[in-house]
């Protein structure tokens, strides 16, 4: 019997562990640990931010659902990784340490024959002095609880405006090095549809701050798509609705600290600003969760293993390159780390190769571009592919060493994706921009110019677009609770 590992229970996580249990059933284990009791859908948490959904319609307990498919289901957060095993045994392990409240500080070495790390992204609000919810200085809308609290804020916020006064919203990223722009972009134009509805637009100030080089990057080098049968760059699109809205904006930013009322800045130029608020939603930087790697005889490996992110190294390039020489060949397919074959990294937790959109410092030599997103549908699909051939591994179609040769892959430069980004909640005057984009990452060989095929990079917006958004809820947090037909949605 073989066991698979699986760290993270988030989007690609928990796609790797229950299609990995569905295909192999009850002749293999599947383990899932996760420090988490519950599963979130993400993207909704921007709703929950503005009131319109409660924290408990995007979340629901993943021991029950576990239970229902076989899974072994530890809540417990993964310290380290044994990839050699120890003195005495060749079999590899991860030592976790219990997150439940009943075994609360417990720590277990949990054997494996194959690990697929999904531990996702550390939220690194430490990097910048002050930013976050628990600073007090900033709100996040990343997790559920953080989305509620900027709630209580947002509401509060529109109170004092019907009483007459004047506020402050000041929304983006709050680090030169910042992903998850889209996010952002998703909780302006929703607080910005709240404050409409809510009838006191006229007493708002609204403003974007972003690491972004210019609107529309998204962390991706924007996108040239085609919109209203001609071809659109996403900048022109982007300032287009930011100005239709009456949304200011300061791009290419460093946040450098966050006080409480204000913060600072330096752009690309080197120039060094503030800027006041009343209410600040910054999302922080990304990072590796701090995973330690140990050989046989207990030797430090976590940099061998790990990028110096803390992202897990797979089969990239990682190659340091001028920006020019960077190929979509670069990027990993198999996901499979090189030196330990029976280990992977899927989602957010795999070291990109590089940045997608050029990377770019200040005069002072501050690092001010947007990391790769590796959310959302991608991650999906990556899980699903990482299960699928570990699976045939398992079953003896091929063996790890094969992998490269015949196992399944999902290049983000090799896959289309669709994004679907909220402008406004309403089943009558909502309101989302509705994006297809392929590739993922840009491939200027085989599409010279904007590095994307036109006919399948595509949107819109309007209310067609919020309600795909809207069935898109109901849809995923059906299939992830494994409920009948889950296998058919597609990720």
């Amino acid at each position: 019997m073989a066991r698979i590992v699986v760290l993270g229970a988030g989007v690609s996580g928990h796609t790797a562990a229950t299609f990995a249990k569905h295909w192999l059933g009850d002749k293999h284990e599947v383990v899932v640990v996760s420090p988490n009791s519950k599963w979130n859908w993400i993207p909704s948490n921007i709703w929950v931010g503005v009131g319109e959904m409660a924290p408990e319609d995007v979340v629901f307990e993943l021991a029950p659902v576990y239970q229902k498919a076989g899974i072994d289901f530890k809540q417990a957060k993964a310290v380290s990784i044994h990839p050699e095993g120890k003195e005495g045994s060749d079999r590899p392990y991860v030592t976790i340490e219990y997150t439940d409240p009943n075994k609360a500080g417990q720590t277990e070495e949990v054997e494996y024959d194959y690990l697929i790390n999904a531990t996702g992204p550390k939220l690194n609000f430490a990097a910048t002095p002050g930013l976050g919810p628990d600073e007090g200085n900033s709100l996040s809308v990343c997790t559920y609880l953080h989305a509620a609290e900027a709630n209580t804020h947002f509401q509060n916020a529109i109170e004092r405006m019907k009483k007459g006064e004047k506020v402050k919203f000041l929304i983006g990223t709050g680090h030169g090095m910042c992903t998850c722009q889209g996010a952002a972009f998703e909780y302006i134009f929703n607080i910005e549809h709240e404050l409409r509805e809510a009838g006191v637009r006229d007493k708002a100030e609204i403003k974007w701050i972003s690491n972004e080089q210019f609107l529309g990057d998204f962390g991706v080098a924007g996108l040239h798509i085609k919109w209203g049968g001609h071809i659109v760059s996403s900048k022109v699109l982007a300032e287009s609705l930011f100005a239709e809205r009456g949304v200011d904006w300061i791009t290419g930013a460093h946040v450098k600290e966050v006080q409480k009322g204000k913060l600072q800045y330096e752009l690309l130029d080197g120039t060094e600003g503030e800027e006041t608020f009343d209410f600040a939603m910054l999302i922080p930087p990304f990072s590796g969760v701090g995973l330690k790697a140990y050989d046989k005889a207990g030797n430090d490996i976590t940099d061998k293993v790990f990028a110096p992110n803390g992202f897990m190294k797979v089969d990239a390039d990682y190659t340091p390159k001028p920006f020019e020489e960077w190929k979509a060949s670069d990027w990993p397919k198999y996901y499979q780390n090189p030196d330990y074959l029976n280990m992977f990294a899927v989602g957010i937790a795999f070291a990109p190769p590089h940045p997608i959109s050029k990377p770019a410092k200040s005069v002072n030599g501050t690092p001010i571009t947007p990391a790769p997103p590796r959310t959302g549908m991608p991650s999906g699909i990556i899980g699903k592919t990482v299960a699928q051939t570990i699976t045939e591994v398992i079953n003896g179609k091929y063996s790890l060493e094969e992998v490269k040769e015949k196992g399944h892959h999902a290049s983000m430069a090799e896959m289309g994706a669709a994004c679907v980004a909220s402008t406004g909640k309403s089943l009558m005057n909502g309101s989302a921009v509705a994006l297809t984009v392929y590739p993922v990452v840009p491939d200027y060989d085989r599409f010279p110019g904007t590095g994307r095929d036109p006919d399948y990079t595509f949107g819109e917006i309007g209310l067609a677009g919020h309600w795909i958004k809207h069935i898109l809820h109901y849809m995923f947090m059906w299939k992830a609770q494994l409920k009948p037909g889950w296998t058919l949605i597609p990720e």
